[in-house]
């Protein structure tokens, strides 16, 4: 991975943490100031609460992703160190998923006349669980790479014992 990438990449991730964050921030101020404009109406109320708590799973993913981008650049990422990274995402993407299945609900009454709306956000709800599911095969095929790379060490430090 180059240089080039690694510091875009790394630029895009502080910026999305950072966002997160005041996003956060903002709706936690609105909750606990009694600042609210629509004076804590039910919907409104648990859709900021579960905008804070998606925003942690945002900003779980996005310190995996750096950890998992260190550990390329150190060439360590072929271990079993990086599983913990992976499967970290992987129940932070499932975690997303059911917090906007959530909101599916929390919004399904408001959609009484016109319920596609609904069954469209549910769809959304399996596509985000879709992206958790290619992620655990990304994690299969590192854990393919692992046990290649400890095979061809076990064989290298077989071969160098012969000679």
């Amino acid at each position: 991975m180059g240089k080039l990438t690694v510091r875009a990449l790394r630029a895009v991730l502080v910026m999305v943490l950072a966002g997160t964050v005041v996003i956060q921030a903002g709706l936690v101020w609105v909750l606990v100031s009694g600042n609210d404009p629509e004076d804590g109406s039910l919907p409104l109320t648990a859709f900021r609460v579960i905008t804070i708590v998606g925003m942690v799973s945002v900003q779980v993913i996005g310190v995996c992703v750096w950890r998992l981008v260190t550990m390329v650049r150190s060439g360590t990422v072929f271990s079993h160190a990086a599983f913990r990274y992976v499967d970290t995402v992987t129940g932070a993407i499932v975690a997303a998923a059911l917090l906007w299945f959530t909101v599916t609900a929390v919004n399904a009454p408001d959609q009484r006349d016109d319920p596609g709306v609904s069954v469209i956000m549910a769809g959304i709800g399996v596509a985000i669980l879709g992206v958790a599911l290619i992620v655990h095969v990304l994690r299969m095929l590192l854990a393919q790479a692992v046990a290649r790379d400890s095979e061809a060490a076990q064989m290298q430090a077989e071969l160098d014992e012969v000679i």
